[in-house]
């Protein structure tokens, strides 16, 4: 089917596959929704009243196959027990195993936001998103789960790194490979 995705529709699809950072439902591992949570940092801070806990230093997540590394993790539940993270970093990056495949998903950002409510995961500054051999590059890359939205915006030449020289949206997309047909041939009448 991907034959006929044009290429900002793969483009979206890319994104919206590599962008469910916290919940990581399409294509992540899923086993790794029912593995313990284990968190290191140097510091944590909970605030039982507030409903947040604050990690700081060397801060590293590991669940299953996803890992995330930052320097910083804010972690808040809202009134209705929803979940909501911002993992800070020079770079705050992760990683994770994709279901049934030898593949991973992994990203970075200077900043990365997830709103559990809206399933929605944003990555700012200097960021990018890979799966596979596929990438995308931006200062600002957002994708939201329940809209099936996908938004990358170039920061200029102010937000120029060594792969995007000129700031702007950068995406490599590989050529898809025809998937094996799973039809049987039909067998020809005897004469």
């Amino acid at each position: 089917m991907d034959k006929f995705f044009t290429p900002s529709a793969r483009i979206g699809c890319l994104i919206g596959t590599l962008l469910m950072l916290a919940a990581f439902q399409a294509q992540a591992e899923k086993a790794d929704k029912d593995k313990p949570i284990d968190l290191e940092a140097d510091t944590v801070t909970v605030d039982d009243a507030k409903k947040t806990s604050i990690y700081t230093g060397n801060v590293i997540l590991t669940q299953g196959t996803l890992v995330i590394r930052g320097d910083k993790l804010v972690v808040r539940e809202d009134i209705n027990g929803f979940q909501h993270s911002t993992s800070y970093g020079n770079p705050t990056t992760f990683k994770q195993k994709m279901e049934g495949k030898n593949e991973y998903m992994e990203g970075s950002a200077q900043r990365i936001e997830y709103d559990g409510r809206m399933d929605k995961v944003q990555l700012y500054t200097k960021a990018w998103v890979k799966r596979g051999q596929d990438i995308v590059h931006g200062d600002y890359i957002m994708y939201d789960a329940n809209a099936e939205f996908a938004e990358v915006i170039g920061g200029g030449a102010q937000a120029a790194t060594p792969a995007t020289p000129t700031g702007r949206v950068r995406a490599v997309i590989q050529p898809k490979k025809p998937a094996a047909s799973t039809t049987t041939p039909k067998k020809e009448a005897a004469p």
